[in-house]
């Protein structure tokens, strides 16, 4: 009997230890989880900023916080790791239901309803100045001009880009693309003319087909005009257009909801659009969903390839040994919902602080 009795006393004094060390460990991580929960408190505050409404969301740093939401959904399911992993059940169930939240969000980015994008063409098999119903097109903002001009004819040769549109433009990269023989290529532009707002430099667009009209400013804009030309695609005319509205920086309080409210315009006019440019505005950004509305549609929203992140690019940290990755997805191609948009992919630029964004347009994609 008693060496039962030192069994049971071991068991209880085991018990003992064990129970201890449980409470130990859960004090030293009491701050980690502190932390998590301050963590997950700003998570839900940048999702609260999120559903600020147009009009509202151009506020303050407002634009630049918002800018950031997608990335917020690795945040949610690292610290919902943790907490699983840590047997925090409360900070699990507040993770789980922002990570839900943040993936209907962007389900666009994950999944497509719009099985036309699966049906384009290769790029390979594109001719460029073709009049049929695909056409390649591309955007980039050239920063001031900046952006290496063999380079971008060199991608557009490569890419067969029939379109292209760029931003911040001035005098000398539109000579050193002509020196590079981008007329070659795209033959026929519209260059808006400069003016007292100008956002960095003009924007421009370029084409392989001959425009059936053309316009150096499509609509009133307290910005960069907008340069628009008509092409006859098929049995369709798409009118393409260069656009570029300020960013939402402190100084520029009040232009940039302007700038897209005026782009907002264009879903009562009759013509046939797609828009491409630096909108310097992500999908979560109220202002560009109403500039969206219930005509037009982001191709990177409704594709289905997961993100195209064009901002920042060629950015580099400690002399060059680290680099920036892109973060934020401002450049776009916004277009009607008859037609299509798919094979999206960026490229780099050298000189340039964007990535270009390519995509392939079906003109007929009903």
């Amino acid at each position: 009997m008693g060496d039962v009795q030192q069994l049971y006393d071991q068991v209880d004094t085991d018990q003992d230890l064990y129970g201890d060390w449980q409470r130990e460990d859960s004090l030293r991580a009491r701050p980690l989880f502190t932390v998590l929960w301050l963590i997950t408190l700003a998570v839900i505050g940048i999702m609260v900023l999120r559903m600020t409404p147009n009009g509202l969301d151009g506020k303050k740093y407002i634009p630049v916080v918002v800018a950031f939401v997608p990335w917020m959904a690795c945040v949610s399911a690292v610290t919902l790791v943790c907490a699983l992993i840590g047997r925090r059940r409360a900070l699990a169930v507040v993770c789980t239901l922002c990570l839900l939240t943040q993936l209907c969000w962007h389900w666009g980015y994950i999944w497509t309803s719009d099985e036309r994008t699966h049906e384009l063409p290769s790029v390979s098999s594109l001719t460029g100045g073709s009049a049929d119903r695909y056409a390649r097109v591309m955007t980039l903002n050239t920063k001031n001009g900046l952006a290496d001009a063999q380079q971008i004819v060199r991608t557009v040769r490569e890419e067969h880009v029939e379109v292209l549109t760029l931003q911040e433009a001035n005098t000398g990269l539109l000579q050193r693309l002509a020196a590079a023989g981008l007329g070659s290529a795209l033959p026929y532009s519209v260059v808006a003319a400069p003016t007292g707002h100008d956002n960095g430099g003009v924007n421009v667009l370029y084409t392989a087909a001959k425009p059936v009209s053309t316009t150096g400013d499509l609509i009133p804009i307290e910005a960069s005009s907008v340069p628009s030309a008509c092409v006859r695609m098929a049995s369709r005319t798409v009118c393409f257009g260069s656009v570029h509205p300020f960013s939402p920086r402190p100084r520029n309080q009040g232009l940039w909801n302007s700038g897209l409210d005026s782009i907002a315009k264009l879903q009562s006019n009759a013509r046939l659009f797609v828009l491409m440019g630096d909108f310097n505005s992500t999908w979560d950004h109220a202002s560009f969903r109403f500039l969206l509305g219930s005509r037009f549609v982001d191709s990177g929203e409704q594709n289905g390839s997961w993100f195209h992140m064009t901002y920042p690019s060629n950015v580099t940290l400690f002399g060059g040994k680290v680099k920036v990755p892109p973060l934020v997805e401002i450049d776009h191609i916004v277009h009607d919902k008859s037609v299509a948009v798919g094979d999206l992919e960026t490229v780099t630029i050298n000189g340039s602080d964007h990535r270009a964004l390519l995509g392939t347009l079906d003109a007929e994609g009903e």
